[in-house]
């Protein structure tokens, strides 16, 4: 965890603004602190940023990893049943109002379809799906991945 503190002048925003808009577009924030100072025309607003770095957030947050185009990663014949993972995976997360990454990642999923998954067994081997998320998603994952098999 890293800290990071802003100060906007409230006359003359300007760059200040931008420069703490550009750092929060470009990491993962914990947390934000702030206070107004009140002087009059030298008041300001301070700004303490809780964030992961960039090594540490790319491990710890999903997503949050180098961008992968599973287009160009998997097979187009894995591309397709991937493609229908994640449209499932995607009513599951309107469903429950979640993100749809707390369902299963896109590199779960590309796993499921790379190991050609068509048991629960099979889903255990997949990193970060455990136990929970078999019992609560497993067979309509198997449903997808064994009525639309990836060809041997």
């Amino acid at each position: 965890m890293q800290l990071k503190l802003f100060i906007l002048p409230v006359k003359n925003l300007g760059a200040a603004e931008g420069e703490m808009n550009g750092f929060l577009r470009a990491h993962r924030v914990l947390a934000v602190k702030k206070e107004f100072v009140a002087d009059g025309e030298n008041s300001f607003w301070t700004f303490c940023v809780e964030y992961l770095d960039s090594a540490a957030g790319a491990a710890s947050w999903p997503g949050k990893g180098p961008k992968v185009d599973y287009k160009e990663v998997l097979k187009p014949e894995e591309f397709e049943v991937f493609s229908r993972l994640r449209e499932w995976r995607k009513a599951a997360a309107e469903k429950e109002g979640v993100p749809v990454y707390t369902v299963l990642t896109n590199e779960q999923l590309s796993q499921m379809v790379r190991k050609k998954v068509s048991s629960k067994a099979g889903l255990k081997e997949i990193e970060g799906v455990g136990e929970a998320r078999i019992e609560k998603y497993g067979e309509a994952v198997l449903r997808v991945l064994v009525f639309n098999p990836v060809p041997a």
